[in-house]
């Protein structure tokens, strides 16, 4: 079935009490159930749909997007772990199923993973593979330092954050560089530090040519970048600065000082905010 797996625009053969059936390229028909109609549509209607197996096996068409389609990765939350396997939360009704043999690493229940979505020829059925590396491919040589790239972010390691690249391509967010708080699955626009010779990458969050501060510093701008406004300032409690940027109060001070005379931030009487130029 050529549509599995993807979304795609089906027509409507025919209505029963269970819901619609539409028409596949094949000549067959795949059931909408009803609670996915608006009772509203027509014969001859196109509805645009996912479609993958029910719990029982069967193919079925859902008006909902999964996290990723075939052949797309995905960040996702291990539900439920068992002998044979793990399932993953990915936004459908069916959990989908990752085979004990396609785990790069034992699963842990409510921790995050890359996963790709698959075809087991074996059952026709649609499968999670988590042993991301064999699709992955070497960076082209010819990307320079400096270049800006789409990542996400999908392992924590000792060494940084790991970061897929255009579905395609491993990248490192070393941690000693990382100054602001990074969620396993979240977007961000990463730039090349090195292109190395084993075809990785190592990634950076600032653009080229931007000022580097120090520690503390730059975790403030990562706040004041993420969020816009920071509520501490030199009236502040020491246990609130503690508590929100985990360093003294001199240290802050010291902090938005050198901040404040390049003129990166402006200090208000309540806290403090990304100058509007940067």
């Amino acid at each position: 079935m050529q549509e599995l797996g993807l979304i795609s625009k089906l027509p409507i053969n025919r209505f029963t009490d269970f819901g619609a059936y539409l028409a596949l390229s094949s000549g067959e028909e795949l059931l909408l159930p009803k609670g996915y109609l608006k009772g509203e549509e027509k014969e001859g209607d196109e509805i645009e749909v996912f479609v993958y197996t029910d719990s029982e096996d069967r193919p079925v068409a859902v008006t909902q997007k999964p996290l990723a389609l075939l052949d797309e990765f995905a960040v996702l939350k291990a539900k439920e772990v068992t002998s044979f396997g793990a399932f993953v939360d990915w936004g459908l009704p069916k959990d989908l199923f990752v085979p004990k043999s396609e785990m790069g690493k034992n699963m842990e229940v409510g921790q995050k993973y890359l996963v790709k979505v698959c075809v087991d020829f074996k059952t026709n059925r649609l499968i999670g593979v988590n042993k991301y590396r064999d699709f992955l491919r070497l960076a082209p040589f010819d990307w320079e330092e400096g270049k800006e790239l789409d990542g996400v972010i999908f392992e924590e390691t000792d060494l940084g954050f790991k970061v897929l690249i255009d579905n395609e391509y491993e990248g490192l967010l070393f941690k000693n560089e990382v100054f602001q708080p990074l969620e396993l699955g979240e977007k961000r626009k990463v730039y090349i530090k090195k292109n190395r010779e084993d075809g990785k990458l190592d990634l950076q969050l600032l653009p080229p040519g931007r000022v580097k501060y120090d520690e503390g510093s730059e975790k403030i701008l990562a706040i004041l970048e993420a969020k816009g406004f920071l509520p501490l300032h030199d009236k502040s409690a020491p246990e609130e600065i503690q508590q929100q940027l985990g360093m003294s109060k001199k240290h802050f001070k010291q902090c938005i000082g050198q901040l404040y005379k390049a003129r990166m931030i402006q200090i208000e009487p309540d806290g403090i905010r990304l100058n509007a130029s940067n």
